[in-house]
């Protein structure tokens, strides 16, 4: 077990708690921050990928059962695998900053009943899609360090969910804040 395997198994474990502590900060305000799946089950697809990256992470630190081509790493060095701590390290800097930057605008899903403002300040001046970015960032800084079948496709995946997410939530901003998200649009780009 290297010392990359249990940084990056950390970095993931902040990752979620990070969300989970969020949404219980806003639960005690009275908003429910997690209204993932709610306006469409297809959310859940996001499910199983987290789930087979987080027992890919544990299987080959705990020696779980896993058909051990799929976590066996290819290509790459030491030198990728402390690139991939960076760049876990920076996503997880820049969620927690994109987080602050929301307020109490942050879910998990698409909520329909919210009346909060457009936010557009702070890193969302920089990115439509911050949290997105960082998660992608993120995903790919696991695939760095890890560089197995398993990360890969997840990472993948990731990035095809990721944007299909993304396009659902503008057309639900558009109709939502209208003009206002129009401008702010074609001032911000999508990504970077």
């Amino acid at each position: 077990m290297g010392i990359q395997n249990v940084l990056s198994l950390c970095l993931f474990v902040l990752f979620v708690i990070t969300v989970l502590i969020r949404a219980a900060i806003l639960r005690k305000r009275g908003i429910r921050a997690i209204v993932f799946g709610k306006t469409d089950k297809s959310d859940f697809l996001l499910i199983p990928v987290v789930v087979a990256v987080a027992y890919a992470l544990l299987a080959g630190m705990l020696e779980l059962p896993i058909w051990e081509v799929l976590i066996r790493p290819f290509g790459g060095n030491l030198i990728s695998g402390w690139m991939g701590i960076a760049l876990c390290s920076i996503a997880l800097g820049g969620f927690i900053l994109s987080l602050c930057n929301f307020g109490d605008s942050f879910r998990v899903g698409i909520d329909e009943s919210t009346s909060s403002k457009l936010i557009t300040g702070g890193m969302l001046a920089f990115s439509r899609n911050p949290i997105y970015v960082c998660f992608l960032t993120f995903s790919a800084g696991l695939f760095l360090i890890h560089r197995n079948i398993v990360i890969a496709v997840a990472t993948l995946l990731f990035a095809l969910l990721i944007h299909r997410q993304i396009l659902r939530e503008e057309k639900f901003l558009d109709a939502h804040y209208g003009e206002e998200y129009a401008a702010y649009r074609k001032k911000v780009r999508r990504y970077l």
